[in-house]
């Protein structure tokens, strides 16, 4: 079968950190590119615990385009193995099931959890995080009966979604609604991430939040709050007309291009005070800010704008970052890391957020089948790379493969 294989070796690393800063074409053309369009075999079931599946779409995601320009941080190294096959937002069809599987059967719509956790990795007992409901922070990452992978699409032994076929652990299948399209189904990994991070920093009706970045997480966050029915006043801070169009239309009230600082005043009510050197500091501002960057400009910005007792969610994975931390004790707030997704305490009793996510998307409470723009076949890959770097010049919101 078509594959696309991403491979990495520290002779690569070095290389590209030089030739790739000339061209980025290197990252995915020439002899030290990151990526390959390659004929693999197709997967068997490794136990009667898993699902085979045949792939209509999947997407690309922004930690691919980071994979690939080697951009990630070497500490998350241990919980990866290449070469392998990439991809994780990913709607197919059910072409095969083990004899122990009960959750799907074949001719079934899916999407895919990519979470190679305890579950997946025949751990038991299961490790604290799973144990408690939230198997996207398991600890098993690099244990278990294959290699280490953090999740479906950077482990060796586990194919990822851009391929003709990969097979998954039972526990990562959810069946799509009929009423979801498939446009709509392969979105349903990042409209969860979204969904999560609000879950996690729920905000009230009365508050006042700040999403900065509006890009694809940036516009499942706002989706997020407006269809769990939210009615509190949003802001987010994104630099592109293009994409600060959209989120206009996702549900923000507020999208500024520049200058949080001056949004915190004029939005939230804040005062900001002029220290002897530096930038300004903010009382007052924003409840709750979600940093779907992750840089340090803008986990600084964060902290100014947040108000006295407010929370940051770090949903952005930048790699390394330095900060002032002077807001964060001056004004008693929390950073909350964001990772993943899990189960969630929701009035229909405990469900996790895949599934919150397809329900939104079942009872049109939120619609993201226009954030799908550009899709291709898997032999045109270069071209989706190349429209992935740049974005607004190719009007692309979010694009994928389509087999």
């Amino acid at each position: 079968m078509k594959a696309l294989v991403f491979n990495i070796t520290v002779p690569n690393y070095l290389a590209l950190q030089l030739i790739g800063r000339i061209d980025r074409k290197f990252f995915y053309e020439g002899p030290f590119s990151t990526v390959k369009l390659a004929e693999a075999p197709e997967p068997m079931l490794p136990n009667q615990d898993w699902v085979k599946i045949r792939v209509k779409l999947c997407g690309f995601c922004g930690s691919d385009l980071n994979l690939l320009t080697v951009k990630d941080s070497p500490m998350a190294s241990p919980f990866t193995s290449f070469p392998c096959i990439f991809g994780h937002e990913i709607f197919g069809e059910v072409i095969q099931t083990g004899t122990r599987v009960e959750t799907c059967a074949a001719g079934d719509r899916v999407t895919v959890n990519p979470g190679l956790t305890c579950s997946a990795r025949g751990i038991s007992p299961e490790c604290p995080a799973c144990a408690a409901g939230r198997p996207g922070s398991c600890e098993k990452y690099a244990e278990g009966g294959f290699g280490p992978g953090m999740f479906t699409g950077i482990c060796h032994d586990i194919g990822g979604g851009f391929a003709e076929y990969l097979v998954v652990h039972k526990s990562q299948v959810y069946r799509v609604p009929d009423g979801v399209s498939p446009e709509s189904a392969v979105l349903t990994e990042p409209l969860a991430v979204g969904l999560q991070a609000v879950l996690d920093n729920r905000p009230g009706e009365k508050d006042r939040v700040l999403v900065i970045g509006g890009g694809v997480i940036g516009a499942m966050i706002v989706k997020a709050i407006r269809g769990l029915g939210i009615g509190c006043s949003v802001t987010v801070a994104e630099p592109s007309v293009f994409s600060g169009e959209y989120v206009k239309r996702s549900g923000a009230d507020h999208v500024v291009r520049g200058g949080i600082i001056d949004a915190a005043e004029k939005i939230a009510g804040a005062r900001a005070y002029k220290p002897m050197i530096g930038e300004r500091i903010v009382q007052g501002g924003f409840d709750r800010v979600f940093d779907t960057v992750g840089h340090s400009p803008t986990l600084q910005a964060a902290l100014i704008v947040t108000a006295a007792g407010g929370t940051i969610s770090l949903v952005g994975i930048g790699n390394k970052v330095t900060f002032d931390p002077t807001p964060l004790w001056l004004k008693l707030q929390t950073i909350k890391g964001c990772y993943g997704y899990g189960y969630n305490d929701t009035e229909n009793g405990r469900r996790h957020a895949f599934e919150i996510a397809l329900d939104l998307m079942e009872r049109k409470k939120v619609h993201v089948e226009d954030m799908l723009t550009h899709t291709f076949t898997i032999e045109q890959y270069k071209e989706l790379i190349r429209v992935n770097m740049n974005k607004g010049v190719n009007r692309a919101i979010k694009t994928a493969i389509r087999f």
